[in-house]
């Protein structure tokens, strides 16, 4: 039953984790020429999505979880290495970009006079995890089905 109840989260908290990213990447042609002004006002709609990162750090853990107890299985364990790893690089993305960009805006509430080179890396860091993570959530998917039936 615990196997299951890890597989389940390292699904579901992929996915959760994978929102943001989706969200700002489906927005991002029409958000990266905004003027300014037009920018900071539509950035307000994410306030509060600060947490978000907790979700990315515990779908890492439900991952890696999930590969340590598919460690004798071959495929299930090599694609939940993957998607340990692509869940990985997303969070570093997140601590290396992401983060020290909201840090430098006041999560987009204080204009810096180099808000358009933030704008594009805060921009292109949420595209680049949302396909991480599109890819971690299908590695995390196929280890399972991947897995010996019942």
């Amino acid at each position: 039953m615990a196997v299951k109840v890890v597989q389940f989260l390292a699904v579901v908290l992929t996915a959760l984790a994978l929102s943001p990213g989706m969200a700002n990447g489906l927005a991002l042609s029409r958000k990266l020429h905004l003027p300014q002004e037009r920018y900071y006002a539509v950035q307000a709609i994410y306030r509060g999505w600060d947490l978000f990162p907790i979700v990315l750090v515990a779908a890492l853990a439900a991952n890696l979880t999930q590969a340590i107890m598919a460690a004798a299985e071959g495929p299930p364990f090599h694609l939940a290495v993957a998607a340990t790893v692509l869940t990985g690089t997303a969070l570093a993305i997140f601590l290396t970009v992401t983060l020290p960009t909201d840090l430098a805006t006041d999560n987009w509430k204080s204009v810096t006079p180099d808000w358009q080179k933030l704008r594009a890396r805060w921009e292109y860091s949420h595209g680049a995890n949302a396909v991480l993570l599109l890819f971690g959530l299908g590695a995390a998917t196929l280890s399972i089905l991947s897995g010996a039936a019942p």
